[in-house]
């Protein structure tokens, strides 16, 4: 699903225009960003949690020449399914 197609079905569920879902999905992921960016956690429960994972740096090697090289620590983000979300997948 393209983003377009899922701003028209967010807009169709929610009886709203096009760019109102448009304008509220994009402040609601800014929220998400800033309070990753902070360290903090953002739950939605039935849906997930958003938060901050940190990864140590480590020693990786050139696939290409197989020189050992060092992989800098850094931040990403990380998705956790709520159970609900979880359970509605299953067969």
């Amino acid at each position: 699903m393209t983003k377009q197609e899922f701003i028209s079905a967010v807009a169709a569920k929610g009886e709203v225009t096009k760019e109102c879902a448009a304008g509220i999905m994009g402040a609601m992921f800014e929220v998400i960003t800033e309070n990753l960016q902070k360290g903090e956690r953002t739950s939605w429960p039935g849906f997930g949690s958003f938060e901050t994972s940190h990864r140590k740096a480590r020693q990786g090697r050139n696939p290409r020449t197989g020189e050992a090289l060092q992989i800098p620590a850094s931040k990403g983000a990380k998705f956790n399914a709520s159970k609900p979300l979880k359970d509605s997948l299953r067969e």
